[in-house]
């Protein structure tokens, strides 16, 4: 089953808010609101905009705007790759 890794989304969130912005992300971050890691809205957005194209799923938009941290974040996305590989 397909997956996003928090390696993953490490690595889009730094390419969308650029190489010296926002905090690392590893196990001790995954719990920390985006805001306190340095990631505004508009990497979230740059980073899912990538997701649904890449992984062909498309994201809900009023669950995305709760995803306040990484671990919600990949719940989320996760989710949506299972539910289109049972369909």
């Amino acid at each position: 089953m397909e997956r996003i890794e928090l390696t993953e989304l490490a690595a889009l969130l730094r390419e969308a808010a650029g190489e010296d912005e926002g905090a690392a992300l590893d196990e001790n971050t995954l719990d920390t609101p985006f805001l306190d890691l340095g990631y505004d809205s508009l990497a979230l957005l740059q980073a899912t905009g990538v997701v649904e194209r890449d992984h062909d799923v498309m994201l809900d938009e009023e669950a995305l705007a709760e995803a306040q941290t990484p671990r919600q974040y990949l719940d989320l996305v996760n989710r949506a790759l299972a539910a289109r590989a049972a369909a």
